[in-house]
Order: C-alpha cells, then sequence, then structure tokens
C-alpha cells in the first residue's frame, strides 16, 4: 500500500536525526507534508555523552522529504520552551494549511543509579521526556480540535515505559508517565476523533545508544566498553535474538498508528521491541 498519509500535515519533534528523521521520511513517503521541529543544540547534562543534533542534521532530514516531493517546515524549537513550540506549529500550519498528527518523538538519555542522580540530571530528563511531550500536546490540539477532522497522536515511550530498568530510573519514570499522559489525553480528546498512542521501542540503532555510556551500561565493569563488547548485553535484553532494531521498524509502527488502519486504536500501548516486554 501507498499513500496512506496522502493530503495529512503530521508534526514531528526530534526530526533531525535517528528515529525522528526515520518518521517523518517514512510519512513522507506515505504522502505526509511534515513540520519538523529538533533543538539542534546540547543539554548540559547529555552532553559528553553523546553528540547532539545539529542545525545541519535538520537540514538533511528537509532534503530527504523534499526529495519526495513532499513539502517540510522546519524550526529550532526546544520542547522544554511552551512558546518556541507553539509558533513553530503555527508557522508549520501556516504554509501547509492544516494539522493532521503528531509525533512526540524529542527525547534524552542519561545514566546513573536512581538515589546518585544530582537534580539537574533528573530535571532535564523529565522536562524533555515527559514535559516536552506534554508542551507538543498542547502545541497541537487546539489545531486538531479546530480542524474538525480528527488526527491522531504517537508518543514515544519506551521498554522502560513498561518495566524498570538498571541505571535509568529517571528515564524509566518519564517515559511511564508519557503512558499516563497518552491514556488520559486519549479519553480526553475521543468526542473529537483524536486518536492517543504510544510506540514502546527496545534499543534502537541510534546515536542515542551507540556511545561508550551505553555501552557501559551493557558491558558493566569495563572500564573501556565498546559496541562490539556491549553486544551480549543489549542482545540479552529481547526475547528475539538480536541487539537492537532499526529507526524504519518503529517508523513503520508509527505510520500504521497515525493512519486510517488504525482508526479505531487509541489508549494503546504498542511495542516495537523484539519481546523485550515479555523477557
Amino acid at each position: 500500500m501507498t499513500g496512506r498519509m496522502e493530503g495529512k500535515v503530521v508534526l514531528v519533534t526530534g526530526a533531525a536525526r535517528g528515529q525522528g528523521r526515520s518518521h517523518a521520511v517514512r510519512l513522507a513517503q506515505e504522502g505526509a507534508d511534515v513540520v519538523a521541529v529538533d533543538l539542534c543544540a546540547g543539554i548540559d547534562t547529555v552532553v559528553g555523552k553523546y553528540p547532539p543534533a545539529t542545525r545541519e542534521d535538520l537540514d538533511e532530514t528537509v532534503a530527504l522529504v523534499e526529495k519526495l516531493d513532499r513539502r517540510v517546515v522546519a524550526r529550532v524549537a526546544d520542547v522544554r520552551d511552551q512558546a518556541a513550540l507553539d509558533g513553530a506549529v503555527a508557522d508549520g500550519i501556516a504554509e501547509l494549511g492544516r494539522l493532521d498528527g503528531v509525533v512526540a518523538n524529542a527525547g534524552i538519555a542519561s545514566y546513573g543509579r536512581a538515589w546518585e542522580l544530582d537534580e539537574t540530571t533528573w530535571q532535564d530528563m523529565l522536562d524533555v521526556n515527559l514535559t516536552g511531550v506534554w508542551h507538543t500536546a498542547k502545541a497541537a490540539i487546539p489545531h486538531l480540535i479546530e480542524g474538525e477532522r480528527g488526527g491522531a497522536m504517537v508518543f514515544t515511550s519506551s521498554i522502560g515505559g513498561f518495566k524498570g530498568i538498571q541505571r535509568v530510573g529517571h528515564y524509566v519514570s518519564a517515559k511511564h508517565g508519557v503512558v499516563g499522559l497518552m491514556r488520559n489525553l486519549a479519553n480526553e480528546l475521543a468526542p473529537y476523533r483524536v486518536r492517543v498512542n504510544t510506540v514502546h521501542p527496545t534499543n534502537v540503532d541510534t546515536h542515542m545508544i551507540q556511545n561508550p555510556g551505553t555501552w557501559g551500561m551493557f558491558a558493566p565493569g569495563d572500564p573501556e566498553p565498546t559496541q562490539e563488547k556491549a553486544i551480549p548485553g543489549f542482545t540479552s535484553l529481547n526475547a528475539l535474538e538480536i541487539p537492537w532494531i532499526e529507526s524504519v521498524d518503529v517508523s513503520n509502527a508509527v505510520l500504521f498508528l497515525l493512519s486510517d488502519e488504525a482508526r479505531y486504536i487509541t489508549g494503546a500501548t504498542l511495542p516495537v521491541d523484539a519481546g523485550a516486554a515479555v523477557k
């Protein structure tokens, strides 16, 4: 099937690279125009763990969408900043004419035992990975309602939205919170025919896991962790014998949930996790 998003406009946060870029491109392949938002800068508690996305990364996402003959409006905005998000969404609608879907994908990762995390590391995680999703929803929902066409939102949670994972208690807390927010909005927005769901990936082959900090989590005790050393640990997390999935695997799930094929699916938690949640 092709054209499943024909004529629709979708907001994607964290769109400069990784899963966000993959979502933007996959939706464009199916006919969507895209409002692409990214911070394109580092956050102090994350800098040094893996490199931040850049404006050049966001420009590359724009080029990939335009190569598919789809329109794209790209804005640098921080999901922690409601006014900036509101402006990005307004700019996108002014140029593209409507809003039909939302992918609240922007997120960060950092590491540490829960009781040893400093206040800033904890707060940054919640501000981006939970409050940022709420901000994205707040920026988009009035436009979805005013359009009177229904719509759909997909929030990126994690296998950490289902269960605890050591050394990422702040991440797990935020991702559980995303599920609660999704379930509440699914009820509040049902009268407007706006559906809300979450996707729950296992580790995805992006900058967020391909770095020494994450490798160290999966090769504990090794003073010089590498990807190769970490692969057995990554693989042990999943029921299927793979270390990680690809961004497009998550994008295909996002596409399904945004499309009319999922027209009666709301309030759902969809694992894309190689069986990690049941292991």
